[in-house]
């Protein structure tokens, strides 16, 4: 889809993709390629002054410009697959074809985690290849909210206390039998409003009591 066919359809202005595609991708890249190597810690994800249509925010289309294109299929949740901006704005920056079946999808997008479908919905990998699983990134995420669990494993010296939210309330009992399957199973990013976390799913986790 070129500019000139979203302009003769008589659709909104497609919204800008990075002010500058080659470094701000690039700082995108390494944010969360740390989030993922130091699970549980928060990185500053730089958005390059993205302002994607809603309910798609600035660092969950900093992610997907980053880390999705025309070879990794990608599956929306249902605010955002309702939203045809949202769906040109995706299609046009990063060449990703959409999918309706979750376990067809390389990436999900979830701009509304509390009533997302459950993590065994999607691609799980398998032994051969697991690096095939779904990696699901949930978007709207606030750090100080929800219960807290503790992580051990690669990347995290000891343990690392984390709480993200909103999740929906069986969220970590489904993480921690998604995380009992390793080396299958997807991998979750927690995109919040200028930062994101990570659990790979390599990732130990005990709930904490309240």
């Amino acid at each position: 889809m070129t500019l000139a066919t979203i302009a003769d359809t008589g659709a909104a202005p497609l919204a800008a993709g990075f002010s500058d595609p080659v470094h701000d991708a690039q700082g995108c890249f390494r944010a969360v390629m740390n989030a993922m190597a130091r699970p549980g810690t928060r990185q500053v994800i730089p958005t390059g002054g993205l302002t994607p249509p809603a309910p798609l925010t600035p660092v969950a289309a900093a992610l997907a410009l980053t880390l999705i294109d025309y070879d990794t299929p990608v599956w929306l949740d249902k605010p955002l697959m309702s939203c045809e901006a949202v769906k040109q704005f995706l299609r046009f920056h990063t060449g990703a074809p959409i999918v309706s079946e979750p376990v067809e999808a390389s990436f999900a997008l979830v701009s509304a985690p509390v009533s997302m479908i459950p993590l065994a919905s999607f691609n799980q990998g398998s032994l051969e290849y697991p690096d095939r699983s779904t990696t699901a990134i949930l978007t709207g995420q606030t750090f100080s909210a929800g219960p807290a669990v503790m992580l051990e494993g690669p990347g995290i010296r000891e343990t690392e206390l984390f709480r993200t939210g909103p999740v929906p309330p069986v969220f970590w009992d489904q993480v921690i039998a998604n995380n009992r399957q390793f080396p299958r199973g997807i991998d979750l990013v927690f995109a919040g409003a200028a930062e994101a976390a990570a659990l790979p799913r390599s990732t130990r986790i005990t709930l904490q009591e309240a």
